[in-house]
């Protein structure tokens, strides 16, 4: 899980520097040298001599290296994609740490502590989805004609954008969620009933914006056509990608 090393702080350029960034809590990014490390503006850190890299995969030991004192979390941009490459923190602290939670996780009260949180955040989870469908049908609010696929809508709506992990909209907690429900709305027609993933949309910065912002206005002034009253035909899109 760890990867050390024997460089550690240089005391020629940069000593006042990489001192005092130790003591503190930071973002970096990984440099070509491994006991290396770059700051948010570029500047080069090197890593103290008594300093590990804690790699990702055990997320409650992370959280722990990270609430005990200061660290560097590592992390890599691909695309729009933030990718985690470990934690740096003193040695000494990290393997204390793991010795603790290897003696938690051998109780088996331990075990039992995690089979009562898993039914607690399934419980929320249900909770949860139901209140969100219901937060999309309120923002469709289709006439009574269209009230099936209203609620047929929701539901795909929802599986699609509340399961943990999903990465959208729907698992922020920034904003309220009818906010989140209308937004999901909105993501979900651009994805099902435009031309959007097959789009070829110039890489200039605000570009794709601009599109999503188009989309949207098109994908409101449709869902207005089931809110005013009428049955809709079979031809239209909301239909076609219910199938």
């Amino acid at each position: 899980m760890r990867s050390g090393g024997d460089s550690g702080l240089d005391f020629g350029n940069g000593e006042g520097m990489n001192r005092g960034m130790a003591n503190e809590a930071l973002e970096v990014r990984p440099s070509k040298n491994s006991r290396e490390v770059l700051t948010q503006d570029g500047k080069v850190l090197k890593v103290p001599d008594d300093w590990d890299l804690l790699m990702p995969g055990d997320a409650a030991l992370s959280r722990r290296i990270k609430k005990d004192g200061p660290t560097w979390t590592m992390f890599e941009m691909k695309g729009r994609k933030k990718f985690s490459r470990g934690i740096w923190a003193p040695a000494e602290r990290i393997g204390v740490l793991e010795d603790e939670l290897k003696k938690e996780r051998e109780d088996p009260a331990y075990e039992k502590k995690l089979e009562a949180g898993r039914k607690r955040r399934a419980k929320e989870q249900v909770a949860y989805a139901e209140d969100f469908e219901e937060a999309v049908r309120d923002f469709l609010d289709f006439s009574d004609e269209n009230g099936d696929l209203e609620w047929g809508m929701a539901k795909a709506i929802a599986d699609h954008a509340v399961p943990v992990g999903s990465g959208t909209v729907a698992r922020t907690k920034r904003i309220p969620i009818e906010r989140r429900a209308e937004a999901a709305v909105i993501a979900w027609m651009r994805h099902q009933t435009t031309a959007y993933d097959d789009m070829t949309i110039p890489r200039e910065k605000g570009a794709r914006r601009e599109v999503r912002r188009m989309l949207a206005k098109r994908s409101r002034v449709l869902l207005d056509r089931y809110r005013v009253g009428g049955t809709v035909g079979a031809s239209c899109p909301l239909k076609k990608a219910l199938g």
